[in-house]
């Protein structure tokens, strides 16, 4: 029997790259093993609208396909080790999954802080399902809730948790909250946004231990300035999933390294034909910008990503020649939204690649859009509101020539 297909991970880009292989024509095994007991599912609303309410599977759960039917989904379960060389995975029970080809969508993790008195309960991070599940019961009206990171995951999260009721801190080192993709004007409005809905801000602060017994009660600054504390929120960034590739000389320098095929680079910059690799974990080259190799945390990613390999994978398993398929250029426009209270974000491009930012439309403290230019080249556009005029600038991410 020809041996599977093997996918690594079972989120949004699993279930992508399992879809462009059919669509593709691909009509061997897959096997897609993922750590998770949940079946495919959508992440970015756990941290918005679902956290609000009653958080499940059912309200995030990706709709699957007849195409994708037939394939085998090996879940609550993590594959430890990799053996490139002999194409095999081996997961956690010890089970060895032999691949024709192997596409990595392990994605991420949430870094966590270090601290002497940390193993305590009430601390939190928003990724998995079951992570916003059990956020989500401790987020009751009167609870003091402090959140590290003041990224867009920690922004969201402290306005779902004001609408529920809680009293909310937000303890960041910058000097505004999502500073450096959307710059300091913006930023700053969408502090005062925050602070007009009874969020507090710590800028320029962190923390540096935690009070309590077997629980959180404060947090402590690095000022020395204690919080209350009930419900402690980790959003301080996020490790790439890779060490189970360790040892098959690949470049996991920030990710895997891949070419504009997203096939695995070595660390000698040879290419693995049969190893992929799509979404977050994916470190590549993004020519409408430039020639440095990036991973990219938006939304569109996993399924432009997963697009692209299913195409250049089911061709390859075909026998057909790829030489031409290969050469084409990936270029995906990384988009992203974040809604918070009636603030509804949508961005276009590479917004910390600017060395300017000018406002293009509407008024700063209404609906405004946002162009980020780098060398008076635009390389990403932000709106609050006016998503139609957001949506027009998506022409100016294109190849030169």
């Amino acid at each position: 029997m020809t041996k599977p297909v093997v996918i690594v991970g079972a989120s949004m880009g699993g279930l992508r790259a399992a879809e462009a292989l059919r669509r593709f024509g691909y009509l061997g095994p897959i096997t897609a093993i993922g750590d998770e007991p949940y079946a495919p599912y959508n992440r970015p609303p756990l941290s918005k609208d679902v956290l609000k309410g009653e958080v499940s599977h059912e309200a995030v759960a990706f709709a699957q396909r007849p195409a994708t039917a037939d394939v085998n989904w090996v879940l609550g379960t993590r594959v430890a080790s990799a053996d490139v060389a002999n194409r095999t995975v081996t997961d956690d029970t010890g089970l060895v999954h032999p691949y024709s080809a192997l596409i990595i969508a392990t994605g991420l993790r949430p870094k966590r802080l270090q601290v002497a008195n940390g193993d305590l309960a009430g601390r939190h991070v928003v990724r998995t399902l079951d992570d916003a599940i059990a956020l989500r019961a401790e987020l009751v009206p009167g609870s003091n809730v402090v959140i590290l990171g003041a990224g867009f995951i920690g922004c969201e999260v402290a306005a779902t948790a004001r609408l529920l009721g809680c009293s909310v801190t937000v303890v960041a080192p910058g000097s505004n909250p999502i500073n450096r993709p959307l710059g300091r004007v913006l930023a700053a409005e969408i502090k005062r946004r925050h602070e007009a809905e009874g969020v507090q801000f710590r800028m320029k602060s962190t923390v540096v231990d935690l009070v309590g017994e077997d629980r959180v009660a404060g947090v402590i600054l690095d000022s020395g300035e204690v919080l209350p504390c009930d419900v402690f929120i980790e959003a301080i960034g996020s490790h790439a999933n890779t060490e189970w590739l360790e040892g098959n000389d690949l470049d996991l320098t920030d990710g895997v390294l891949t070419d504009g095929a997203l096939r695995a680079v070595r660390t000698d910059g040879s290419v693995v034909e049969n190893v992929f690799a799509v979404g977050d974990v994916a470190r590549f080259a993004n020519p409408i910008f430039d020639s440095i190799p990036r991973r990219v945390e938006h939304w569109n990613i996993p399924t432009d990503s997963a697009k692209r390999v299913g195409q250049v994978l089911a061709a390859q398993l075909a026998g057909e020649d790829t030489e031409a398929l290969l050469a084409e250029t990936f270029a995906p426009i990384p988009s992203f939204w974040s809604d918070q209270y009636d603030i509804h974000l949508l961005a276009f491009g590479l917004l910390g690649l600017a060395d300017e930012i000018k406002l293009l439309h509407g008024e700063v403290q209404g609906d405004c859009v946002f162009g980020y230019y780098r060398e008076s080249k635009m390389v990403g556009v932000a709106g609050i509101g006016m998503r139609s005029t957001v949506q027009g600038y998506r022409s100016e991410f294109k190849l030169e020539g």
